[in-house]
């Protein structure tokens, strides 16, 4: 981790890089550097960093959560008899479930950018709004047409959050303490599976009230929270660690502030910078992430929104399914956060990434294998790959959060990062076809093979970015001199390192 802070004028550590690794936590020696900031000790840094994850991590898990369990509780409603009731083909409900990642896609890279203009609370408030009222809407659609242009317009709303959260919790953490934050707010997406497999098995119990089918009463009902906290946002989510609010106080905000540009190292740009803009396009590294991403979505998605369909293709009904559908989300949770935590106490990223991946593909493989061996062993091969596809995804956003230097390149190869990464959300929606139930062999082999890509791309990367960070190590002093000369240098900056 590259660290360029001044020489202080009387003995003092201010961050050290030892206790980051170790704890996260600052030095307890308190001292003043040149520009007149005291470093706080161990205890009063310990107090804010709770009092950051209380009042961030979750409140945006549970937006995430409405975001999740509105994106992929068609699965859901179809088990619940929505192809049936508005006559549609296999082949339209699946593309109903891949248009959806096509308006996400567009939208991401102006979502983020209008997140860093306007505020992360009043632009989160607009899509949160923006989406519960199409979802309400999706109970009115009575034909194909109708459900792919709401899917569509879901999309667009929805396309403002993951990305837009993501880059947010990276002004707030530093490199070594995201990957544990990201995993419990994505290990929400792990609570709307189970979540939403009971709650739409409760749901199903409404068929006929008030003269609505129970896919209706699914959308309509699991809009409710979405509209509420977009209210609530508003007032609830703080902005950026540099504004003014009640949040925190002068001094809070000096220490947040100074341990953030400290662990930024050399790439500390704040301001808004073309140059920035256009480098996030070019950089090589931007499309190796999104590459990775692809390969660990397409599964996760496919496997979210059919979890109901291949569980009541191993022999359980349509009620069984929805209640069935929950443990395996409510493993994968534990395993996620267990191994966020892990990867960001050793600092990790690439192997946290392909270990759960192959985890994973060792699930498909004995889904494939085991169908004729009756339920209960492919549904402890469902938990297992369940576990696997989920546990990895931390370690995948962490990583290129923590590797992409100033706010505006961050900001939007992230969002190009997600937004091209979403297109195996779209592949994800046409792997499992009904012609293959009730064992969908052909899907677990598609995804199979896409985890392997993960497994193999993840590794080679790990070893390029040590590359890049072993000859910066070894960089003469002229080289390092010619290395530091232009503006907006963000993460090539020599004296930046790459998290592997």
């Amino acid at each position: 981790m590259a660290t360029n802070s001044p020489p202080s004028a009387v003995p003092e550590k201010v961050f050290d890089e030892k206790a980051e690794q170790l704890s996260g936590d600052i030095e307890s020696t308190r001292g003043s550097s040149d520009d007149g900031f005291v470093a706080p000790t161990q205890e009063e840094w310990r107090k804010l960093l709770w009092k950051l994850d209380l009042r961030i991590i979750p409140y945006v898990g549970v937006l995430y959560l409405c975001s999740f369990l509105d994106r992929v509780n068609i699965g859901n409603a179809k088990v619940a008899g929505l192809t049936e009731d508005i006559s549609i083909t296999d082949s339209e409900y699946n593309w109903a479930l891949s248009i959806f990642f096509i308006g996400y896609i567009i939208f991401e890279v102006p979502s983020n950018l209008m997140l860093k203009f306007i505020g992360p609370s009043k632009w989160i408030s607009i899509v949160m709004m923006a989406w519960g009222v199409t979802m309400c809407a999706m109970a009115a659609v009575h034909n194909g047409a109708g459900l792919l242009a709401s899917r569509f317009f879901l999309g667009i709303t929805e396309a403002g959050l993951f990305p837009g959260v993501i880059f947010y919790l990276t002004l707030w953490y530093t490199r070594k303490e995201q990957a544990t934050r990201l995993a419990f707010f994505f290990g929400c997406s792990t609570l709307a599976g189970a979540f939403g497999g009971v709650l739409a098995y409760g749901i199903m119990q409404m068929e006929g009230i008030r003269g609505l089918h129970g896919w209706q009463w699914i959308f309509i009902i699991e809009a409710i929270p979405t509209l509420f906290f977009a209210c609530t946002t508003y007032f609830v989510l703080p902005d950026f660690p540099e504004s003014k609010n009640r949040f925190l106080n002068d001094r809070e905000r000096e220490i947040l502030v100074h341990r953030l540009k400290v662990d930024a190292g050399p790439s500390t740009e704040t301001h808004f910078s073309m140059k920035q803009f256009y480098a996030a396009f070019l950089d090589w590294k931007v499309y190796m992430h999104a590459a990775i991403y692809i390969c660990c979505v397409a599964p996760l998605y496919s496997l979210s929104m059919f979890m109901p369909t291949i569980i009541k293709g191993m022999g359980f009904t349509s009620l069984e399914a929805q209640a069935m559908s929950a443990p395996p989300y409510a493993f994968a949770c534990v395993a996620t956060i267990l191994t966020a935590m892990h990867a960001d106490r050793r600092g990790e990223r690439g192997l946290h990434l392909a270990i759960p991946g192959l985890l994973g593909l060792v699930g498909y493989i004995l889904l494939i294998t085991l169908n004729q061996k009756g339920m209960v062993a492919m549904y402890v091969a469902a938990c297992i790959t369940t576990i696997g596809v989920f546990a990895q995804i931390p370690a995948m956003l962490s990583w290129f959060s923590n590797n992409i230097g100033g706010h505006t390149k961050r900001g939007t190869a992230t969002a190009i990062i997600v937004s091209l990464g979403n297109i195996g959300g779209a592949v994800g929606g046409q792997i499992y076809r009904t012609q293959d139930g009730p064992f969908y062999a052909r899907g677990h082999e598609i995804c199979a093979g896409l985890l392997a890509g993960a497994i193999v791309l993840s590794c080679v990367f790990k070893f390029l970015l040590h590359r890049i960070n072993k000859k910066r190590d070894n960089l003469t002093e002229e080289e390092y001199k010619k290395a530091c000369e232009g503006t907006d240098l963000c993460d090539n900056h020599p004296d930046f390192r790459y998290m592997t």
